[in-house]
């Protein structure tokens, strides 16, 4: 019988060969922590009476959630953090260089056919690149950096094969909020989601982070993708490591599996205050919107912002609206810099921030007021997400996030391009 993906990587990684709902202990590649669990993960470890972690080498901490630190206590759990960093000798990124999600592939950490836990829910953003990568909780995180293993149920597998071309004006986003709508925020718990056909294979690396990074919104463990020859240079562009890509069998067994067309796909937006409440944004379409977010884990990407700006060239935001610029990395500020990208965004009246977390989790940089309504290319909407539960936010792609500001209510983005 054939292996999906996530059996495969777990049959090599815990040298046995597994099948769906196995229970294995299995080797990491490499884990992560940021700084809203971080500090946990390092009192777990202290309290496990741990004298060093298993190889300083495959070990990351990140501060992005709070970067920088907007609150003394905060300012505390950092100075925890470094402090661990450099007693451990791990890898640390500090505030300004970035979200996790995006240093951990840009940096070159992991590579297809890894196995990567992160102390975040969104760690499995990495599926793009073939990666078997999950979000953990801090006290299994602190057990995985001292032994450098972990065990895992083998999940089953939900199969999305998405066919056909993305018009223009719809992107990635715009296709996971759809398929989240489809099989709702529940639809794929503790499932490995596979992505592929002919509209996946069509996507650039960075508009796949987008969809692999929203897989945990329908319950998924993880989202996997196969490595084609579009991952392999992307990967070999950032990282030096060897690897070996794992594909699916082709008599492998699957949960569930569900086909697609989205030749005729709208843009899509997810309204208050769950993620799969999706619809074509002609339905939500002159909502009023006092506040704009671009950038997160999700859509703050070079791509994303290349996006944008082409929307926003030239144009002002509405007046009695903000829109607020997170890139996902330094270097992605950087190059967004040399290519215009950042003047074009202050030229229309956004305020650019530090890279980092902080506008969509709510820590700061951007909490928006009583009943205002925020249009975010972020990937949750819940109740309280932006740090006000009073608020109301609209999750979307970079461009009709861009639209929505021009005019001051929910746009099709396609009304700006050509």
């Amino acid at each position: 019988m054939g292996k999906t993906i996530a059996e495969k990587i777990l049959s090599n990684k815990s040298g046995r060969d597994v099948k769906a709902n196995d229970i294995v202990v299995a080797d990491l590649d490499f884990i992560m922590g940021q700084d809203g669990t971080s500090p946990l993960a390092i009192r777990a470890f202290k309290e496990m009476e741990a004298k060093r972690v298993f190889d300083p080498s495959r070990v990351a901490m990140v501060i992005d959630h709070s970067a920088p630190s907007p609150l003394q206590g905060v300012s505390e759990l950092h100075h925890q953090m470094r402090e661990f960093a450099d007693e451990q000798g791990i890898c640390f990124y500090d505030i300004g260089d970035g979200v996790c999600h995006q240093l951990v592939p840009e940096q070159g950490h992991v590579v297809p056919g890894d196995l990567v836990i992160g102390a975040d829910s969104h760690t499995c953003t990495y599926g793009a690149i073939n990666v078997f990568s999950t979000g953990v909780g801090s006290t299994d995180l602190a057990a995985g950096i001292i032994s450098g293993k972990l065990w895992f149920k083998v999940p089953e597998t939900f199969k999305f094969v998405v066919n056909g071309k993305l018009p223009a004006g719809v992107f990635s986003k715009d296709l996971i909020l759809y398929l989240i709508g489809d099989v709702t925020a529940d639809g794929a718990t503790y499932m490995a989601a596979e992505y592929v056909g002919s509209a996946i294979e069509d996507l650039s690396v960075e508009a796949r982070f987008t969809i692999s990074n929203m897989a945990i919104e329908m319950g998924a463990k993880c989202g996997l993708m196969e490595a084609d020859d579009k991952t392999i240079e992307w990967v070999k562009q950032h990282s030096k490591r060897e690897f070996t890509p794992v594909s699916a069998d082709p008599d492998a067994v699957y949960a569930r599996v569900k086909e697609y067309d989205v030749s005729n796909l709208e843009p899509q937006v997810a309204s208050p205050h769950t993620v799969d409440n999706v619809s074509a944004v002609s339905a939500v379409a002159g909502t009023p919107i006092q506040q704009g977010v671009l950038g997160t884990c999700t859509n703050g990407r070079l791509e994303d912002l290349r996006i944008a700006a082409g929307i926003l060239k030239g144009r002002k935001i509405a007046r009695g609206t903000r829109l607020v610029v997170a890139p996902a990395s330094r270097s992605i500020y950087l190059q967004a810099i040399r290519e215009g990208l950042i003047e074009t965004f202050v030229e229309a009246g956004a305020a650019v921030v530090t890279p980092g977390c902080g506008p969509c989790v709510g820590t700061h940089n951007g909490v928006p007021s009583d009943g205002e309504n925020v249009i975010s290319t972020a990937n949750r909407n819940f109740k309280g997400r932006m740090g006000n539960n009073k608020a109301f936010i609209y999750l979307a792609s970079p461009a009709t996030v861009a639209a929505s500001m021009l005019t001051g209510r929910i746009t099709d983005p396609r009304e700006y391009i050509n």
